[in-house]
């Protein structure tokens, strides 16, 4: 509950959200939400660590359970990237979120840790290693591209439609 008002009064106030302010919009003291994280900066790291799970049972949520073809991991992840993206649901907002959570002290090693831990599923999930990282950068690019007029609805369906194609194929991704 405090982390989902964190989530929403971040989003929609930036950098300068209070901790009394996102106590407020979680109906709980400000001394109640310093008790369960003693700083302000500790509870955005919680934050990006759930937005971080979420994330990740949404792509596993997003697996075909028939598919078992090599890739299935990556298709999670486009589709659930997707899905996100097509839903429009505070895309802005979120943008605003992630951009505040990058300045919180710990979140980059997080980060860091979470794109070793896709590197290493992805590496086992039986596409070239090129390919998957192409696509699952493609993917996290396309995220991204609402917030410069690049988002409208036919163009991701077309983009994710590409993304899964490629992951349906395998070998070495090689420039002419």
């Amino acid at each position: 509950m405090v982390l989902d008002a964190a989530a929403k009064v971040v989003g929609t106030q930036g950098a300068g959200a209070s901790v009394d302010t996102i106590a407020r919009h979680a109906g709980v003291s400000k001394g109640g939400v310093l008790h369960h994280f003693k700083s302000r900066d500790q509870m955005l790291l919680a934050l990006a660590e759930d937005l971080i799970e979420q994330f990740r049972a949404a792509v596993h949520a997003a697996i075909d359970p028939h598919d078992n073809a090599p890739g299935r991991l990556v298709r999670g992840y486009v589709n659930a990237t997707f899905d996100e993206l097509v839903s429009g649901d505070g895309n802005s907002e979120f943008a605003v979120l992630v951009a505040t959570l990058f300045s919180v002290p710990g979140v980059d090693e997080l980060l860091r840790q979470d794109s070793r831990r896709w590197a290493d599923a992805f590496d086992a999930d039986g596409l070239h290693p090129q390919r998957a990282r192409l696509i699952m950068h493609a993917a996290d690019g396309a995220s991204i591209a609402g917030l410069y007029g690049g988002g409208d609805l036919e163009s991701l369906e077309q983009s994710r439609q590409l993304l899964l194609a490629l992951s349906r194929q395998d070998g070495p991704l090689v420039a002419p």
